[in-house]
């Protein structure tokens, strides 16, 4: 397998080819499906070791369009890649030829802790790998759960007009070895997250705003005293905790989750989430014992749909209220560098991130699963992260990928 990579799917193993192995115990087979799976569905490897079109499944070279569109699905603390398996397989199997699910293994169980900024720049470097080996690639879209939203954020901030070398075929419009110079730059210029097109950067019950704030974790019932030790008692998950706590003030510097609501220096942080055409965060209205509706939906108290509001939907049950992007929520002005290098409270904080990311239009759907009996599992089931504990999450994941930019 290329380290890159914990699994790319592709539309042949969509269609659930080749899972089964031949000869061996039932019981055999059964121990090692997870890791077969895993390996059955690498298709990230170098250009010579690929089959006559990945992303095309069995189909001889030509029939098939190769897929030009990286997915990178990055998942949250304690998880691991496999965390993303139901939706990859449902990303292919709906657009086998158009996108390539990169689901990213750089970041996983007790190195979740190592902090926001550690695990962003292993998800840069791995998705720079990535793209360097395959040279079609022309589109770019991240999805992340839970922490994986805030180690998405950072990493484009980093890739954020990267140049990555490529020898791009031709067949792909890419420029060609004799091309000019400043014509390929001109192309470069246009393609904004490791020399990508950045297309859908979307969040699944994401703690935008960390979990320092009164009610930012629900099964503390909104006590003061269980939230003071919370607080005092984050260090359990080293750095991560710091940084979700907004606790870190390394080198004098504020909160790393309140610098990451502007650009800091090298760090494009805000110009590259301003990059995609598409922004959209979905978060859990109730039942999320993990990550608060206000922080994961990026709102204020206020600003949450009354609950007479939600609506049904046959197609998607689940999906009670969707709220399209606003144009010029925050106008650039209103935002200052004062509001991050001089904030004075936990709750000037949150009005600086609030502020900060609204310059950004986001579409937010908000998520119920009170009538579902793996309600208590709703911030897993939101992602799908365990299929047999959490399908009933299927709905949204056919949501977001029905939405999904091309």
């Amino acid at each position: 397998m290329a380290p890159a990579a914990a699994a790319v799917a592709v539309a042949g193993e969509a269609r659930g080819g080749g899972e089964a192995m031949n000869g061996g115990k039932r019981s055999r087979r059964k121990g090692r499906r997870h890791s077969a799976y895993l390996r059955r569905l690498s298709c990230f490897k170098p250009a010579a070791d690929l089959p006559a079109a990945c992303g095309g499944g069995d189909d001889v070279e030509g029939e098939r369009r190769i897929p030009t569109h990286l997915v990178v699905t990055v998942n949250g603390i304690i998880g691991s890649a496999a965390n993303w398996r139901f939706t990859a397989k449902q990303f292919v199997k709906k657009y086998p030829e158009d996108v390539i699910v990169l689901c990213s293994e750089c970041n996983y169980l007790t190195l979740t802790f190592d902090g926001v900024d550690v695990m962003g720049e292993r998800l840069a470097e791995e998705v720079i790998s990535a793209v360097a080996r395959r040279p079609e690639l022309q589109k770019i879209s991240f999805v992340g759960h839970s922490l994986g939203g805030l180690i998405a954020r950072y990493a484009i901030g980093i890739l954020y007009g990267k140049d990555v070398p490529r020898n791009p075929p031709e067949e792909n419009g890419g420029c060609k070895t004799y091309t000019s110079g400043a014509q390929c730059m001109e192309e470069k210029l246009k393609r904004k997250i490791a020399g990508l097109e950045p297309m859908n950067f979307i969040t699944f019950a994401t703690p935008h705003l960390g979990s320092r704030l009164h009610k930012q974790i629900p099964i503390l019932r909104g006590s003061y005293a269980l939230e003071k030790m919370a607080y005092h008692i984050s260090w359990i998950i080293g750095r991560t905790g710091k940084h979700l706590f907004l606790k870190d003030r390394e080198e004098g510097k504020p909160p790393l989750l309140l610098r990451m609501v502007n650009d800091s220096g090298d760090l494009k942080f805000m110009s590259a989430l301003q990059s995609f055409k598409r922004c959209v965060a979905y978060s859990n209205a109730c039942y999320d014992f993990i990550v608060g509706w206000k922080t994961s939906s990026i709102r204020h108290q206020d600003e949450l749909p009354k609950r007479e509001s939600f609506t049904k939907n046959g197609q998607y049950p689940h999906v009670v209220y969707v709220e399209k992007p606003k144009t010029a929520i925050v106008q650039q002005e209103d935002f200052s560098e004062t509001m991050i290098s001089q904030p004075k409270s936990a709750s000037e904080m949150e009005e600086a991130m609030i502020k900060g990311l609204t310059t950004v239009p986001w579409e937010r759907v908000d998520i119920s699963f009170q009538k579902s009996v793996q309600k208590i599992f709703a911030h897993c089931t939101i992602q799908v992260n365990t299929y047999f504990i959490n399908s009933d999450g299927a709905d949204v994941i056919f949501h977001m990928i029905d939405n999904f930019l091309l």
